[in-house]
């Protein structure tokens, strides 16, 4: 074979290689969250399905525990100005670009999985505008598990809780642990495990599996199931990216999200009993609250509900129409 042969082989082989990898799609998703969270487990599971659906075009590499540099305060405007083309968002710790982000965070709205499901009938689409502004679009939702105090000292009345410096991962949490007497903190999570060892902070507003990743039996002794408000996270792609890929990857992506988010739900159901059981296995004691201090607690937070909606008016009609469903109508 001639040496100009050669090359001409050798050059439409570098040609068909690239031609190859222009077709692939690599993304990147950005997680604050820890190795090991159902979060992150869950966007690992669907990046996975996505290369298979779309037969290795689109792959997506999840970066977990903030390693690409971003709090979760900053994984909207991350993903909006291109910095990152996905990340899987806490949805209501980005109420600063828009009060609305914190409609599922209205306490005792919604007391169950299945309420809050109802509830994203009609708040789902809200948010998928809101995200839109915001340049991403918005491929699948799921809920943390029902929420949790924890504390380092035993609870017994609602005098109790006054002035315990307790951190929430976003405003309306402050608020609502705030209302019943503690000194909520607005604080990311990166910030929080420090917190606790220097006490700065004595307390936790969060899920169970929060309680796990953060290992609060090393500074906490006690787990209150208040389940005062709700929240979820959303993955999200920047629109760009998003439209950038072809129709038929599009179409398999948001076919995957569909089939998968069900399933994601159900996980974070089972990963709060989890949590709980491995919390208690730890030494943590899990702290019945009487229907009395219940009501005492949700009287208190109630100055909050009504802050919010006049805070945000463009919230009232959207829960107006989830309690409308709710009762039948």
């Amino acid at each position: 074979m001639s040496v100009l042969k050669s090359l001409a082989l050798g050059t439409a082989t570098l040609v068909a290689a690239a031609g190859i990898a222009a077709a692939e799609t690599n993304l990147r998703l950005s997680d604050v969250l820890p190795e090991g969270n159902f979060m992150v487990d869950n966007a690992r599971t669907f990046a996975e399905a996505v290369a298979e659906a779309t037969d290795g075009e689109v792959t997506i590499t999840v970066s977990a525990a903030g390693s690409l540099g971003f709090k979760g305060p900053d994984q909207l405007a991350a993903v909006r100005d291109g910095l990152v083309d996905m990340a899987d968002i806490n949805i209501s710790q980005q109420v600063g670009s828009n009060p609305l982000f914190g409609a599922e965070g209205v306490p005792f709205l919604v007391s169950s999985m299945e309420e809050l499901k109802a509830y994203h009938q009609v708040l789902r689409p809200e948010f998928e505008k809101l995200f839109e502004q915001h340049n991403q679009k918005l491929l699948y939702m799921v809920p943390s598990p029902a929420q949790y105090v924890y504390l380092d000292e035993k609870v017994d009345s609602i005098d109790d809780f006054e002035g315990i410096p307790v951190r929430g991962a976003d405003k309306n949490t402050v608020d609502i642990i705030s209302s019943i007497g503690m000194d909520g903190v607005v604080m990311p999570w990166g910030e929080l495990l420090p917190a606790l060892a220097s006490g700065r902070v004595e307390g936790v507003a969060t899920s169970a599996t929060s309680g796990v990743d953060g290992r609060f039996w090393e500074f906490l002794d006690y787990i209150y199931a208040t389940n005062h408000t709700w929240g979820s996270n959303a993955v999200t792609i920047n629109l760009d990216t998003w439209n950038r890929l072809s129709e038929e990857d599009r179409a398999a992506i948001e076919a995957v999200a569909a089939e998968l988010e069900p399933a994601f739900w159900d996980i974070s159901r089972e990963s709060d009993l989890k949590s709980l059981k491995t919390m208690e296995e730890n030494g943590m004691t899990l702290v019945p609250l009487s229907a009395e201090l219940m009501a005492e607690i949700g009287e208190r937070a109630k100055t909050v509900q009504d802050a919010f909606f006049e805070r945000v008016p463009a919230a009232r009609p959207i829960a107006d129409a989830y309690l409308k469903s709710r009762v039948g109508g």
